[in-house]
């Protein structure tokens, strides 16, 4: 047997109904507010993420997928979403095209890391993306669609929260404040840590090395460092939340893995999911548009993971299932007559199976229970000379012959 590749995963019926839950859940949001969908390639140039994510990550340094194709290219497998939809956006004009450039997508991406529960090496999310707008009621409708998504779900004991990591004038003056109260504490540090010291400072604080954390803790807070411009919007996000009664908590180390973010940056935790809790993530992106070779505009976004969403789902969500008919047939007319029916039941846009081997009553009816059909049509030679077909309510077992013309009317009353 060939196995499926370690870290992938195939997501089988009886779970793909949860995935699919989720994903129309997501776009029905999505619409809502206003983000049209587009889909980019899974594969990009190797330069979009050392530019876009940025080549001092974990993402680019160790985890990427990239290879040279037969032309000679460096290509990647897409670790995450947002510098593709960058790229998007850039490339079709998508500022001037759109009448708000609000994105969203779904789809698989790919990083080569440690499985764990909740994270694959093929992955998928949902990314939601807003460029153009710096407002902060921006960034308080970003973060409101991704709580509204998970109160959607009904997954319970969610926390958001949010902090600011300032930008380009106040950061340094952070950063050597970091750098400074660690001190002689650096080399104690993990080595991750200390390489971190000299490429990202900020990123000390994704450490989650148990004996790091007491000496991480103690270290500054970049709130207590943002000039008044990055105040002033930080303020006016926070406002915009409690206006509208979101639950919000502030974190210091809330920091974010990438290069690209400035300001606002949030993450929605699930208490649920144990070491990798996070369901979903993200911030602003000032910068990165013009790093990537456009206009120098604006951007914010998050990225929620499927698999942790699917993970988080209350026992009791309404996974909706397609309502559907079967036909039991009996004798080779009724095999012939079902086949019409199960025909035309289709066409008519209704979800409608019948057994196509030749078996007895008990073994169809015991399918039909098995596709928990919501009704069932037997057609034999009894009820073919009649002009009928015999109607079983599967929910109250209740059973009528009805007319052979108005079985579509009756399944769909009942469906």
């Amino acid at each position: 047997m060939i196995a499926a590749i370690r870290g992938t995963h195939d997501i089988l019926p009886g779970e793909v109904e949860k995935w699919q839950h989720v994903e129309r859940c997501a776009r029905v949001l999505c619409e809502r507010y206003g983000y049209a969908e587009v889909r980019t390639p899974v594969i990009e140039r190797e330069e979009l993420f050392a530019k876009g994510t940025g080549e001092t990550t974990d993402i680019v340094q160790k985890e990427m997928y990239a290879f040279t194709d037969k032309s000679g290219d460096r290509i990647t497998l897409r670790p995450e979403a947002t510098p593709s939809m960058v790229r998007a956006y850039i490339e079709h004009n998508l500022g001037q095209v759109l009448p708000a450039a609000k994105l969203y997508a779904l789809g698989p991406m790919f990083r080569y890391e440690r499985p764990q529960k909740g994270r694959y090496r093929q992955f998928h999310q949902l990314d939601v993306e807003v460029f153009g707008m710096e407002d902060p009621a921006v960034d308080a409708e970003v973060i409101d669609l991704a709580w509204s998504l998970i109160s959607t779900l009904e997954i319970a004991q969610a926390e958001l929260v949010i902090n600011s990591v300032g930008c380009p004038t106040c950061r340094p003056v952070f950063q050597e404040a970091l750098l400074a109260a660690l001190g002689s504490d650096l080399p104690k540090l993990c080595g991750d840590c200390q390489r971190r010291a000299t490429t990202n400072p900020l990123r000390i604080y994704d450490c989650k090395v148990p004996a790091d954390q007491p000496i991480i803790d103690a270290l500054p807070h970049s709130v207590d460092y943002l000039c008044e411009p990055c105040a002033t919007h930080y303020a006016g996000v926070k406002g915009h939340l409690d206006a509208i009664s979101l639950p919000w908590r502030e974190s210091h180390r809330l920091v974010r893995g990438l290069d690209y973010y400035v300001r606002t940056t949030f993450e929605v935790l699930g208490q649920t999911l144990g070491a990798q809790n996070a369901l979903l993530g993200g911030g602003r992106y000032d910068g990165l548009v013009k790093r990537l070779g456009g206009a120098d505009h604006a951007g914010i976004g998050f990225a929620a993971g499927l698999e942790r969403l699917v993970l988080a789902l209350p026992d009791s969500a309404a996974i909706a299932a397609t309502p559907r008919a079967f036909i039991v047939a009996i004798g080779e007319d009724g095999r012939a007559a079902a086949w019409l029916l199960l025909r035309e039941l289709r066409q008519s846009g209704l979800a409608a199976q019948m057994e196509f081997e030749a078996r007895g009553v008990r073994a169809q009816m015991k399918r039909a229970d098995r596709l928990a059909a919501r009704v069932t049509l037997i057609v034999g030679g009894d009820e073919l000379a009649r002009g009928e077909v015999t109607l079983r309510d599967m929910t109250t077992g209740e059973q009528r012959a009805v007319a052979r013309d108005t079985v579509v009317a009756a399944v769909r009353e009942l469906l």
